[in-house]
């Protein structure tokens, strides 16, 4: 066996690497993890699109197991086929799509099968569905750790699906601080942007436009603020960057309240750290969320945030500190929030500072790839697969 066989291979199982705050977690942890320890591969449930060419590691490989909606056995025997092959020495799945990995996973009799919660399934936004929270129990055997990436995941593991705590590692998202950071001195011009006069105030978002996002709620929103606020009209913006099945109705809705030149949607870009640093205000008007990496870019972008209070973004924002909380679904709510910065410029530049102090200190990139990398080695050395070896 050749040195390069030696080193463990991690196979990272999700539902599809598309432009999305999980894969982009992914790929952060792929990309920085110590090369000369790990291999990894990506094996996506339906597909992959061109967001695979930020992997920066030329070794790892990326398959698709093109499963039909809803069930479909015999993904189940290509993920067989597939881990026979390949001989992983780590199953990491991620999210109730990729759940069903473990069991050829746990048939091959792969030494470490680990399972990740990143959030809610978008049919199951507050975790409450009686199916899912059975089909995650008939799978506790198969799995031998878990990992909640919020707090609000891990008290779900623990109560309703019966995971023991032991079982359970609690590790955050983290954010490149030197890839998102603040701009020097005041907002920078966005490429192609009609919104680059310096007296404008910009209010940004960043995401895929499905319905747990709720980006038509940030459109009702900006509409109602613009009404609310007689100066809104001259100097308040939006910026929506993304793309999804929700675009055409949040186009409709700006359209109707005829504030559509006061908007851009900007469709998917590569350079969201320019981007960001181009705003004055960060929205997330989400239904759900599990730890938001888009909430941790405008933080280390030094943006003040508003957001809903779901999931983990009260873990992540210190409302009244960092940013405002609102309730989720209330145009009204997020309307008010959007305008109190808008109308306290420095307040607004206050919050940014605490929240770029916060994402330093509490959830740096560094801290969460040591963290995996922990955990990995006490399970290889835990199930003999590997000894263990001391991790910076």
């Amino acid at each position: 066996m050749s040195d390069v066989e030696r080193r463990p291979l991690v196979a990272h199982v999700i539902h599809h690497l598309v432009i999305g705050g999980l894969e982009n977690g992914l790929i952060n942890l792929i990309n920085t993890l110590p090369g000369d320890r790990y291999r990894h591969v990506v094996v996506c449930m339906t597909d992959y699109s061109e967001f695979r060419e930020r992997i920066r590691r030329p070794d790892v490989e990326v398959h698709a197991m093109r499963k039909r909606p809803g069930h479909d056995p015999a993904v189940l025997l290509r993920l067989l086929r597939l881990f026979r092959r390949l001989r992983p020495t780590i199953v990491h799945s991620r999210n109730l799509t990729a759940l069903e990995s473990q069991l050829p996973a746990a048939l091959l009799g792969v030494p470490v099968r680990i399972h990740g919660e990143h959030g809610w399934d978008v049919n199951d936004p507050e975790g409450k569905r009686r199916r899912y929270r059975l089909l995650r129990r008939a799978f506790r055997p198969l799995v031998h750790h878990y990992v909640a990436l919020s707090q609000h995941l891990v008290d779900y593991l623990r109560s309703g699906v019966g995971i023991r705590p032991e079982r359970i590692a609690h590790i955050y998202n983290g954010v490149d601080t030197s890839r998102f950071r603040p701009a020097v001195n005041g907002r920078t011009p966005i490429e192609g942007s009609p919104f680059n006069d310096p007296g404008l105030f910009l209010i940004g978002w960043v995401g895929r436009m499905q319905p747990v996002k709720d980006p038509a709620n940030l459109a009702r929103a900006f509409v109602r603020a613009v009404a609310q606020d007689p100066s809104a009209r001259r100097r308040l913006r939006l910026v929506l960057v993304g793309d999804g099945p929700r675009r055409q109705e949040v186009a409709s809705i700006l359209e109707q309240g005829r504030v559509s030149e006061l908007a851009w949607l900007t469709g998917p870009r590569s350079d969201v750290p320019d981007v960001m640093r181009g705003l004055d205000c960060f929205a997330l008007p989400s239904l759900a969320e599990g730890i938001s990496n888009t909430i941790l870019e405008a933080m280390a972008t030094g943006l003040p945030i508003v957001a809903t209070r779901v999931g983990g973004n009260a873990e992540l924002i210190e409302d009244g500190l960092s940013g405002r909380l609102v309730p989720p679904a209330d145009s009204d709510a997020l309307a008010r929030g959007l305008l109190a910065y808008f109308a306290d410029p420095a307040a607004a530049r206050r919050h940014g500072k605490a929240g770029r102090y916060r994402a330093e200190r509490r959830f740096g990139l560094d801290r969460m790839v040591a963290e995996y990398a922990q955990l990995y080695e006490r399970l290889l050395a835990h199930n003999g697969a590997v000894a263990r070896v001391d991790v910076a």
